[in-house]
Formats: C-alpha cells, structure tokens, sequence
C-alpha cells in the first residue's frame, strides 16, 4: 500500500521537530579541534604528512592520506604534533620549538590576580590548527645536552648560568637540549632573557617546567601554568629523535598558595590525563623504540624521599613503560644519582645547573663555586644515544682539577676540631699531612661525581696491595667544610646531606712516613673506566 500523503501543516511540523532533534545532537556533540600536518619544501610549498601523530594531551591519533587530523577538545586544552624522525619543528628566534597550540577561549582570568602574564583570550576553536614541518635529517647516532635547575634567583644569577654551564654547553656538538625544570626561581619575568641566553647554544632546546615555574598565585592546579604556557606551549609533550621517543611530562601537581608559607603546597604527580596520553601514546610506537623520558621531580631519590621530593603515581607509570627500554631523567633534588627500577629502566637524577641554588664563596670569576648538597660540583650531562643503547657524561660547569671525582682524607681528631684549627686547613685539598700514629684513624673518602650502585672503585696505595673501598652513604667532607666556613655564602636552607656516591676505606696502619701515590680506579655506570691519583703524606708520629 503506498504511504498517505502529508499536509503541508505535517509536512512543516515534521522538519521542525527533525531539526530541532539534529540541534540537540550536535551540542552534545563534544567540539573537535581539526586541521593538517604538512611538511614545506625549501620554496616553501607544501605536502600533506600522512601518519604523523597528534595529540590533545591525552588522545593521540594520526594524521590520514591528506594529513589531516581530528582530536576532541571539548574545553580549554591544547593540541601539539609530536615530531616524526626525520623532520623539524619550527623554531623562533631563540631556537624554541613550537609543537602546539593552546586553546583558551576566555584567556587567564584577570580575578586571579597573577604576578605574571598568562594568556590572552584564544577566543573560539579555530576552523583549522595546521602544523608545518621541514624534513632534517636524523642519524641513529646523536647526542643530548641535559640541563636541570639553572634556577636563577636574579638577574645577577642568571648571569651565573650564561657564564658556566651555558659557555660550557656551547662548545659541546648535540642534537638539541633539554632543561629538565626550574629554569627560573620564581620570577617569572626572566623568561625572555633567560631563553635568550640559552638559544645562543644553537641547537633546538626543550623545556620542562618545575615547581620554581609555577604561577603560585593560582588557587590550584587549573591555572598554575598560565605563563609557562604562554611562553613555552603544553607542559607535557613529546617527540622523536632518531630510534628515540623523548616524553616530557610535567608531575608538579600545585595545592595552590602555602598556609602557612613553606608547607608543603606541591607534590610529584603524573596525573591521569598524562598517564593516559603517555598509555596512547606508546600504543602507537614500535617496541624496540628506545624511551627517554624526562619529569622535573624524580620518580625516585635518595635525598629526602618525601612527597614533594617523589613521584606519588610511578607505579602507573611503571606499568606502562614494562617491556621497554627506558632511560627516566629527572631534577630537583640538586643532587646526582642512578637507580634501577626495572631490568631495562635507568633512572637518572641530573645533577643541578645551580648545584647549591649559586651558593658558595665567590671564584676569582666572581661565580659562586655553586658545589652542590652531596658534593657534585654544579654542571650537566651529556646523553650520547647510540641506535637504541645510551650513555651519559657528567659535565662540571666551572672546570675541576679532576672531573670525576674528589678524593679526600679525614681523620676523625681533625673532624671534632674546633672551626679555628679547620679553618686554618686548606679547604681545595683536605688533604693534610697525616701523623703515622693518626693513619688507623684516617679515612679515604672518594667521592665518584656521577656514581652510583653499578660504579666498581679499586684503591692502592704505592705498592701496597689492593685496598677495599666500600660504597658509603654520607656526607661530603668537603662540602660540609665550605658550608661550615663560609655560611653567608649560601642560601639558608642549603646543608651538606648524605650522598650516594661516596666511596671509603681506613688507610693502613702501617704506612712508612713520606709521600705515597694513592690511585683509584674502577669503571662507572656503564662500564666506562675511571682513574684519578693524589699524594698522600705520612709524618712521624705526633709529638
């Protein structure tokens, strides 16, 4: 039987309540941000990059046959392209690779009151968020400068990070570089000129943001990065590099404003939007692809291993990292150590630009010596990637006599003297004269700048027989003797803690008096020899 026909008044009801159906689906339809990755030739025309993925912080897709994307963003968020091997990203004039847009429609709230400028409204999604690469090409074979800290203070101190790690970093050949966070101590409004100071390198630099990078005027967590990210784009992100995929992930989780003043207003946390982006995110990469992965505070310490110090969510991460191989890079603690969290894990605390926050008397140059908390002269490292294996070097940012290690004699009269007498003892040396009848009550004490629980030390003394050092968790002795002689050269809550790359042994009783060579040598964390030697003097006994 055909269908009745309808009356033009049926026929008008009908499209209206079909339209009004249509208006409640697309608003509840959540909004996508939509556009293209296109790689540009030297003339500047472009190609469509199929493949290439992107991300709005917790989904990842891929960009189809015309390089086009599609990504939720049903709020304030961001969208980024992670870089592909063999392509660059844009960078500005000082050399700061631009991955992303962020969408903010309202801007920072001005009722936030911040000390330093957020964001100005985005206003609506725009119809298309494009990203334009070039093509470089990218050996298997590359090396990383990693900076942590730099953390200046002033306008002074940032003069400090110019002078020492970034005139070091500038001779150094690398891919790029990486600052790990706190590339500011709370005044934001360095920012120009410390990227500035920092582009002069010449190679793309990725940033982190640290607790010290916080808009600490925000109530919470929503608005804490409001100038990061006007300044440097998302706060996690990520890129490959070779055979390597760097994931950069912000795990500062702010309270908002201490009460009172100094508690404890932040903790170490991935977060479940992080978490699930690094969880797409590895869906989508091959599992022979090295990982290097960078947070500002550690997933583990052995300085002060509190919530502020930790990560309160490693273990999610760690099980989505299981099965790969992973290098984990990390700051803040201003100290230098490895550990082993898994069988293909390396963790690594970096050691500080800023070693003791520029604390410490003042070198012929005018710098704070800057020697850190467990005795690692302040500076950087180096990560050579090999295919999918990898290394780091320490790199001491003001130069020392030894550039691995420190080795040092203390006598346990000489520890309980009173500052006068220490203070007349040369403080670059600490290695006086030892009395015969003093040696069964002197201890060597090595400290090995970037050991850690794989580092293997042997001693001898002259041609004596081999002397067993034994890896020993303690103060620096030279630390402890700058920060006890000069306290008005350091920063208040600077002190000396235990270290975890300190090595000791008791000297033998039966050394003859006159002058010894003491060598040490041994191999690092990744099997690398190491050899250093001082001169030991021996007296005749005290009087």
């Amino acid at each position: 039987m055909p269908p009745a026909s309808l009356t033009r008044r049926e026929t008008v009801a009908g499209a209206a309540a079909l339209a009004l159906v249509a208006g409640r689906a697309a608003a509840q339809t959540p909004p996508e941000a939509t556009g293209t990755v296109s790689v540009a030739d030297p003339s500047g025309a472009r190609a469509p990059l199929p493949g290439a993925l992107v991300s709005n912080g917790r989904e990842v897709v891929r960009t189809d046959a015309g390089g086009r994307y599609r990504l939720p963003m049903p709020g304030d968020g961001a969208v980024f392209v992670i870089k592909p091997r063999g392509y660059a990203l844009p960078r500005d004039a000082d050399n700061l690779p631009r991955y992303g847009y962020i969408h903010q429609p309202e801007g920072t709230p001005a009722a936030l009151g911040l000390r330093y400028r957020g964001l100005a409204p985005t206003g609506p999604l725009p119809a298309a968020i494009d990203f334009t690469l070039t093509r470089s090409e990218e050996p298997d074979d590359f090396d990383v400068l990693l900076f942590t800290d730099p953390q200046p203070e002033s306008r002074h101190e940032l003069g400090h990070v110019r002078d020492t790690a970034v005139a070091r970093a500038m001779a150094i050949p690398a891919a790029f570089g990486i600052t790990t966070g706190d590339v500011l101590f709370d005044d934001l409004s360095l920012y120009g000129r410390s990227n500035r100071i920092v582009g002069r390198i010449g190679v793309p630099w990725y940033n982190l943001p640290g607790n010290h990078d916080l808009n600490m005027q925000a109530p919470d967590a929503r608005y804490s990065r409001e100038t990061w990210k006007r300044v440097f784009g998302p706060p996690s992100y990520a890129f490959h590099h070779g055979r390597a995929l760097f994931i950069l992930l912000d795990n500062v989780e702010w309270f908002g404003p201490p009460v009172p003043v100094g508690s404890n207003s932040y903790r170490g946390r991935i977060g479940e939007a992080n978490l699930a982006f690094v969880r797409n995110l590895l869906a989508e990469t091959p599992p022979e692809t090295l990982i290097v992965l960078a947070t500002h505070i550690p997933l583990w310490t052995d300085a002060d291993p509190d919530a502020r110090n930790t990560t309160a969510d490693r273990d999610a991460l760690l099980d989505l990292l299981r099965g790969r191989r992973v290098l984990s890079l990390a700051g803040h603690t201003h100290t230098t150590e490895h550990h082993y969290p898994a069988e293909d894990h390396h963790h690594h605390v970096l050691t500080a630009v800023s070693g003791s926050w520029w604390s410490g008397p003042d070198t012929r140059t005018g710098i704070p010596c800057a020697d850190s908390r467990d005795g690692t002269p302040n500076g950087f490292h180096v990560l050579s990637v090999r295919g999918t294996a990898f290394t780091t070097r320490y790199v001491s940012a003001q130069g020392e006599p030894d550039p691995a290690m420190r080795i040092l004699f203390e006598s346990e009269p000489r520890a309980g003297a009173p500052e006068m007498v220490r203070a007349s003892l040369p403080l670059h040396a600490l290695r006086p004269p030892v009395p015969q009848d003093a040696l069964a009550d002197t201890e060597m004490v090595v400290n090995v700048f970037d050991g850690g629980p794989r580092t293997r030390l042997t001693c001898r003394i002259g041609d004596g027989p081999p002397l067993a050092l034994t890896r020993t968790r303690r103060p620096d002795p030279f630390v402890t003797e700058l920060y006890a002689r000069y306290p008005d050269a350091k920063k208040s809550w600077v002190k000396a803690l235990p270290s975890s790359h300190i090595w000791t042994a008791r000297l033998p009783a039966d050394l003859a008096p006159g002058a010894h060579r003491v060598i040490v040598e041994g191999s690092d964390e990744y099997g690398r020899p190491l050899r250093s030697a001082v001169v030991l003097e021996v007296t005749g006994a005290r009087g």
